[in-house]
């Protein structure tokens, strides 16, 4: 069975913060927060508001735009970092608000390659014949998680979420997939909601994201062009055939420095994160819908989109655009 996407939505919450919020109460400029990392501005939830709603309201938007009925979904997928709970599942709660019926449910856990992997596992859902529908949906509050005493990482994430509607298709739109992981760096970037050691070393338990910014940095950029190259190999393809590349927006630079070895244009990579900030699982589908709706990325673009985060892991997909214009 092969496999199309053709809706898209996104949810971003009301509040903007821009880089002037953190001269508050840490030692930061706009102008230092900038340099390194791209970023002016990112949104944070209200205090009742939680990953849930983002992801919610993210399917609605998806729904509204392009007259999709949820109704018949045949299985849900959450890839977040930031659960309302370790459990029931955001992908349960997203079944139970929506009204869909039957569905199976679950949440992927890969950090900010979560979108990524959670498009992957829908193509495979769809490959067995046994399902028509997926909802994936990238949904993040890293504002309750944030370290806001640590100058370092606080001022790059922000909250959002992003939602596509995998359909099983007559023809294949969706392509081959990579994915590789080192876990031996898992230590490097961690949100700690116990006291367990990682990979036998202790860690700081103060239910906050930790974040080795240099190992992360390094790890990324020469990781991310290696692997799109080999992404694109095994899809026959070279990389100057790529329409749009759609990467993780983790920090402008490693997408400055990733493009640069790849020797990509910089111009046809689609970032979300001078925006919005880093926003993990959500951030591949708010550039992508940011990308179509400006006009940007049109239809039959051959799009190469990946994600790189904790673990420390990265999945990419290259996959045929069939999303048009809301």
């Amino acid at each position: 069975m092969n496999a199309i996407i053709d809706s898209i939505g996104v949810y971003l919450p009301e509040k903007k913060i821009d880089n002037h919020y953190f001269e508050q109460f840490l030692e930061t400029t706009d102008e230092w927060i900038v340099s390194r990392t791209g970023i002016n501005t990112r949104y944070y939830s209200s205090e009742t508001e939680y990953t849930s709603d983002l992801c919610v309201k993210a399917a609605l938007n998806l729904a509204a735009n392009y007259q999709k009925n949820l109704a018949d979904v045949d299985f849900v997928i959450v890839a977040t970092s930031t659960p309302d709970q370790a459990f029931p599942s955001m992908a349960s709660q997203v079944q139970s608000r929506l009204g869909i019926p039957n569905a199976g449910c679950m949440d992927v856990s890969a950090g900010c390659a979560g979108f990524a992997y959670g498009l992957i596992l829908a193509k495979g859902l769809i490959a067995t014949g046994d399902y028509q529908k997926v909802l994936v949906i990238g949904g993040e509050t890293l504002s309750k998680i944030s370290d806001f005493t640590d100058r370092t990482s606080c001022v790059l994430f922000g909250d959002g979420a992003g939602a596509v509607l995998v359909e099983s298709s007559e023809t294949q739109y969706l392509h081959k997939s990579i994915s590789t992981t080192n876990g031996d760096l898992g230590k490097d970037l961690y949100l700690s909601n116990q006291p367990a050691p990682i990979n036998f070393e202790q860690i700081d338990y103060n239910g906050k994201i930790h974040q080795n910014g240099r190992t992360v940095f390094k790890w990324a950029v020469s990781n991310l062009p290696a692997n799109i190259i080999k992404l694109a190999e095994k899809n026959g393809i070279t990389t100057d055939q790529i329409d749009w590349m759609i990467p993780h927006s983790a920090n402008i630079r490693i997408l400055e420095a990733a493009c640069s070895q790849m020797d990509f244009p910089i111009e046809k990579c689609l970032e979300s994160v001078v925006n919005y900030g880093n926003t993990s699982a959500a951030s591949i589908p708010i550039a992508w819908y940011n990308g179509i709706q400006n006009g940007k990325v049109q239809l039959d673009d051959k799009l190469m989109l990946a994600g790189f985060g904790s673990g420390l892991t990265l999945a990419g997909i290259y996959l045929t655009n069939r999303i048009q214009k809301a």
